[in-house]
């Protein structure tokens, strides 16, 4: 016995010493004056350490079908050559779909010259200036001139020269080969672009020059005049120049995306999702809290309830938190806000697995087993238990990470590897301490622990109806009000537009950011004010996000105020995402039916999915009394309370099949509710140590999430309820078993 335990032991200290080595230190570590002295073993999402989401679409509606199929492809290639040169660490830059890019920006904040370096076309020209004022005047009054086309290229001055250009464009960015920033030494360290040609563009440039002496040569950037210089000679060299009024930025930008190409096809922001820094350093902080808060009050929980053995589940919690860090490090995961939210749920849901082996060792002590053979029967009884709670609430956080996107897909991800942590942890690292505690005769002959319920006997199936009836008027209730809100129950992700928070150094009126809106022709924007009026986030569907920064610099001069979020996004976008939304739900739901019609019944599976929808339609109805919005993050709770639900629904399933065994004599009702009663407490403390850490989530998380962890407790409450109250008392009155005991 002594060698198995031996080499059990060493199999856990392994995993747990490569758990602690590869997650230290999960987070940055800095010093006195804030700099990093060591750089944190975990990658951060955008949301915790700023940045930007962006999703571009791909215009191939101007090319050919031939070019149109790679476009996207090399649209991509000149993306990245333009964000490594950008110089961002760790972007992320990937096709998504048949026409979409997906590109993330963490640590870029600048959000408007990241754009502009990403979505230019760098359509580069070279065209010759018509010299004939009578025709420019022609031009400027309105008369069209043939073959020629009227620009206007701003001056130093800051006005608009008019420019008369041929049509023809003489030579393009093709055939560019280097475009560098360089100081004019003429014009006092102007900054200023310098082109190089290859040598066939060379050649066309030296012709061109060579027979226009005296003209003015104009350079054409997507549309745009940067510069008509005379030409005074024939210029052999290749070389040429764009100048203007830029600043070193401007000038280093342009040369970026010269040198990395043309875009094949314009491309449009569909979607974009930027977090300040200061909003990052405030996520990490609250999230941290939520998690030592609401861990802390789970550890202290249940080492005064079930005392040596609450002990070794908080070892195990420990352990738990320490595998999920180790696993994100070294498989280079993201954590994201949602992915704190989805580690503070894996506490609570880790315990549950504790809770019921210790329940079942209680239950088999009880029939006079010495120990050592009350915790083997109970881990033994337990495991399928186990097993089945936690696959399906797997195959939920699988489902949610194939349709979500972003912080949605670091949620899912979180949560699965937490599920894996938290057997293992249970039914490996719990049981070997276990194990050698009552090894030999001199080891632990008996676990003491507190009991909230002692063989209670309460009467849960007579009221059965009564509660159908009440789940009945609240879900009709909840769906009057969430029909009646119509699209205002939807978020920007689902309906399209912008959300924007700022912070302002000092309180400012909502009524003076209204009139500002109204001015702007976005009086239907919802504003939502917080933290003592100094913050702000308005919503809004037209999708003018500069023009509202625009409009708040210019309404709040003498107040400063910094950008702590942007997410735009595109009406085609939110439509889709609606649909991976509900595809989720259903697929959900139909992968949780398979599971549970393969170990169970097929009415198993059908009274769970009854009580999984009552679930989620009473969250939708709370989440429309109380104004919520639903968004990516609220959908993932809304999945992730359909796993927990699930999660007590199978333990008490589990339950109801192994009585029925034993209690062969007994009617249907009898046995469904010793089942209910002989699992109370265990579904109380799950519950109870969930609620805790959501609560916990809840109050310290932040605004970000704030509805997010307002769904996961409202869902935590509900799935309880339904698991006692719907799902195991429906299997009671299933119409084929019912006509079936009337025929015996």
């Amino acid at each position: 016995m002594w060698g198995k335990l031996k080499w059990k032991s060493i199999f856990v200290v392994v995993i747990a010493g490569a758990a602690i080595w590869y997650s230290y230190p999960p987070f940055d570590l800095h010093d006195k004056d804030g700099s990093i002295v060591t750089e944190g073993t975990i990658n951060l999402g955008l949301d915790l350490k700023g940045g930007m989401h962006l999703v571009l679409q791909v215009d191939t509606s101007s090319l050919s079908p031939d070019e149109a199929k790679d476009a996207p492809q090399r649209a991509l290639e000149v993306i990245r050559n333009r964000i490594d040169q950008f110089g961002v660490l760790e972007p992320v830059i990937q096709l998504q779909g048949n026409d979409r890019i997906l590109v993330q920006l963490p640590g870029v904040t600048d959000r408007a010259r990241a754009k502009d370096i990403i979505g230019k076309t760098a359509h580069l020209e070279f065209k010759l200036v018509s010299d004939d004022p009578e025709l420019l005047k022609k031009a400027i009054s309105g008369e069209e001139v043939g073959g020629y086309e009227l620009e206007y290229m701003r001056t130093r001055e800051g006005k608009k020269e008019p420019l008369l250009l041929l049509e023809k464009t003489e030579l393009t960015g093709d055939m560019l080969v280097d475009a560098t920033m360089e100081f004019s030494q003429q014009n006092f360290g102007q900054p200023y672009v310098s082109l190089e040609l290859d040598s066939e563009g060379g050649n066309i440039f030296a012709d061109i020059t060579g027979m226009n002496v005296g003209k003015r040569l104009a350079i054409v950037l997507d549309g745009e005049v940067y510069t008509a210089p005379v030409i005074r000679e024939r210029i052999p060299s290749g070389r040429a120049q764009i100048s203007g009024n830029f600043s070193v930025e401007d000038a280093k930008d342009i040369a970026i995306v010269l040198r990395a190409g043309a875009l094949p096809a314009p491309v449009a922001i569909i979607e974009e999702r930027s977090v300040g820094p200061a909003l990052g350093k405030d996520s990490v902080g609250k999230g941290i809290n939520a998690v030592l808060i609401g861990g802390a009050v789970v550890l202290i929980f249940m080492a005064a309830y079930y005392l040596i053995a609450g002990a070794i589940a908080d070892f195990a919690l420990i352990l738990n938190i320490a595998l999920i860090t180790g696993a994100l490090a070294y498989f280079g995961g993201t954590l994201t806000l949602p992915g704190i939210a989805g580690l503070v749920l894996t506490i609570g849901m880790a315990v549950d697995a504790n809770v019921l082996i210790f329940e079942r060792i209680r239950e088999e002590s009880r029939l006079g087993k010495a120990l050592r053979a009350a915790v083997s029967a109970g881990y033994d009884k337990a495991f399928w238990t186990i097993l089945d709670a936690n696959v399906t609430t797997l195959i939920t956080a699988l489902i949610l990470f194939q349709f979500g996107t972003g912080p949605v897909r670091g949620f899912a991800t979180t949560l699965s590897i937490g599920i894996v942590a938290s057997m293992f942890t249970a039914l490996v690292a719990t049981r070997l301490i276990l194990d050698l505690l009552t090894l030999g005769s001199g080891g632990l002959k008996k676990l003491t622990m507190m009991q909230f319920f002692s063989q209670p006997n309460i009467p849960f199936v007579k009221v059965r109806k009564i509660a159908y009836v009440a789940s009945i008027v609240v879900i009709a209730v909840g769906m009057f009000l969430f029909v009646q809100r119509g699209s205002k129950n939807y978020g920007i992700d689902f309906t399209g537009g912008t959300l924007q928070q700022f912070e302002f150094k000092e309180a400012v009126q909502t009524e003076d950011v209204r009139d500002m809106l109204d001015s702007h022709g976005m009086g239907e924007s919802s504003i939502q004010q917080f933290g003592e009026g100094k913050g702000i986030i308005v919503r809004s569907l037209s999708g003018k996000t500069e023009e509202i920064i625009a409009g708040l610099k210019e309404k709040f001069k003498n107040v400063s105020f910094e950008i702590m979020r942007v997410e735009a996004v595109g009406p085609a976008v939110g439509e889709d995402l609606r649909r991976a939304a509900v595809k989720a739900l259903i697929f959900a739901m139909i992968g949780i039916c398979f599971y549970i019609s393969f170990r169970f019944e097929f009415r198993f599976a059908v009274t769970a999915i009854i009580a999984l929808i009552h679930d989620v339609l009473v969250c939708l109805g709370l989440l429309a009394l109380t104004g919520r919005e639903i968004s990516l993050p609220v959908v993932a709770a809304l999945l992730t309370i359909v796993g927990y639900s699930i999660n007590d629904t199978i333990v008490l399933f589990d339950r109801i099949r192994e009585d029925r065994k034993f209690m062969r004599k007994a009617g249907q009702e009898e046995i469904i509710n010793t089942s209910i009663n002989q699992t109370l407490s265990r579904t109380v403390l799950t519950s109870l140590t969930t609620l805790l850490v959501v609560l916990a989530l809840f109050i310290f998380g932040g605004e970000v999430i704030n509805d997010f962890s307002f769904v996961l407790l409202v869902g935590v409450l509900v799935g309880t309820y339904s698991s006692i109250f719907i799902a195991s008392p429906l299997l009671i009155d299933w119409p084929r078993r019912r006509s079936n005991s009337k025929k015996r």
